[in-house]
């Protein structure tokens, strides 16, 4: 405030905050009774009337618990007394609210007038925040790149800002030349894989309790849905990390694609020397093998040794540590094609349609998108219900070609692989056995 006007507090006042220490919550008391006596003397001297103080604290969930039920005693002894309250507002900014800190009810908090959450930005918003950086530098984004950021964060304000940054500033792209997908990509990569509080922050509160993986792959794996309920401690308090949020129909989802990548890679298996068997003996090249003379990806053939690599493992799947049977599959699918783009040089995502039972992959390499959806077998009905929904998110993500994965785990599968035309667009299907016990050696 004194900056703001241009004018400096008296020395009186400087030497009282260097000066007090806090121990207590008597001291506390004192403090902001004594606070307001030196500001109002400040602002008399100044010819200004009394101002009110409003106190803002952040990363308010993070202070030790001793400390804050001394502050909250003092707030409650502040807001209980008949003289002018000082502080008149207090605002906490943190992962939880007021209500969710379990302290002693008996210095529970002031009276709480209003709560509220930061909101994730619009897709318009994203387009007006990096039209700012545009306006000031000159340096446009390519349309595409404004759409993916949105797309890949769901508006989340760390991630759109963390990928922001990336892009503007670790790059080191010419301020003349425009900024591309093949950047965003680099900064997808960049994001994900290298160190970021936001992400770290996501990943530590997901290993909180073992329980949280299962309830994430449910989330997944079930077709009907995982109901939104707060009242659920598990749910209540991931929703309060902001790792799931809830869908249009009342159901939990993973709140943004690359939290989805960042879950995938936190809760991924130690593959136990698996991946020394993705590649027939006979494959020379490894992943190189999958590109075509042009440089596009064989999907097809990339996705039949996925299929060969689970048949050889055999019963060596079961021995994949710390992981749920049903996610054994997906876990697999996804490092496999994890390691064959960042082989290649390209950038495996998550799309936003995944959930509720499907999990839709992308891969990008040199501005070309290849899609796999993988589900868990639940049925021949379902089974045609999901190419279907394949054919439909090919068709609007503009893409002539897809690939579906079904993992089948009943005690007798029945594999296939086929290749259809579905409402103009081709897919390519597999349903693949997983299997569930060890064969007995008698």
């Amino acid at each position: 405030m004194f900056h703001k006007r241009s004018e400096a507090p008296s020395e009186t006042l400087i030497q009282f905050l260097e000066n007090t220490t806090l121990t207590d919550h008597f001291s506390m008391e004192a403090f902001f009774e004594n606070l307001k006596s030196f500001l109002d003397n400040d602002f008399r001297n100044q010819g200004l009337a009394s101002t009110k103080i409003v106190l803002l604290i952040d990363e308010f969930d993070g202070i030790p618990r001793t400390v804050v039920s001394d502050f909250l005693y003092s707030l409650r002894q502040i807001y209980l007394s008949d003289e002018v309250h000082c502080p008149h507002s207090v605002g906490i900014v943190g992962v939880k609210s007021i209500a969710q800190l379990d302290y002693d009810r008996s210095v529970s908090p002031f009276n709480i007038q209003d709560e509220f959450r930061l909101p994730n930005f619009t897709l318009e918003q994203v387009r007006g925040l990096l039209s700012q950086y545009t306006d000031e530098v000159g340096q446009v984004f390519e349309p595409e790149v404004v759409e993916s950021i949105h797309k890949e964060t769901a508006g989340q304000p760390v991630l759109v800002n963390g990928l922001a940054r990336i892009l503007t500033e670790n790059l080191d792209i010419p301020k003349i030349e425009p900024i591309t997908m093949a950047h965003f990509l680099k900064a997808h990569t960049q994001l994900v894989r290298g160190r970021n509080v936001n992400i770290q922050h996501l990943t530590t509160n997901i290993r909180r309790d073992r329980r949280f993986e299962r309830l994430l792959m449910n989330i997944m794996a079930y077709e009907e849905g995982l109901d939104f309920n707060l009242r659920d401690e598990h749910i209540d308090e991931l929703a309060t990390y902001g790792v799931i949020t809830e869908d249009a129909d009342g159901m939990c989802q993973i709140a943004n694609p690359i939290y989805l990548y960042c879950i995938m890679q936190a809760f991924k298996p130690t593959m136990n020397g698996l991946e020394l068997e993705y590649h027939h003996e006979d494959n020379i090249d490894g992943f190189q093998s999958y590109l075509t003379a042009t440089g596009q990806i064989d999907m097809e053939r990339l996705l039949d040794n996925f299929r060969a690599f689970i048949a050889r493992a055999g019963f060596k799947i079961l021995q994949v540590p710390d992981t749920p049977q049903e996610s054994v599959g997906r876990h697999l699918l996804l490092t496999y094609l994890d390691l064959f783009a960042r082989s290649v040089g390209g950038v495996l995502s998550f799309e936003t349609e995944t959930g509720r039972g499907r999990m839709d992959l992308l891969i990008t390499r040199e501005r070309e998108k290849y899609i796999v959806e993988t589900k868990i077998w639940r049925g021949d009905k379902r089974y045609q219900v999901g190419k279907k929904q394949l054919a439909a998110y090919l068709k609007l993500e503009g893409t002539t070609q897809g690939y579906y994965v079904v993992f089948d785990h009943r005690s007798t599968p029945a594999p296939r692989v086929e290749t259809e035309e579905l409402d103009g667009v081709t897919i390519r299907s597999y349903v693949i056995p997983v299997i569930q016990e060890q064969p007995s050696s008698q």
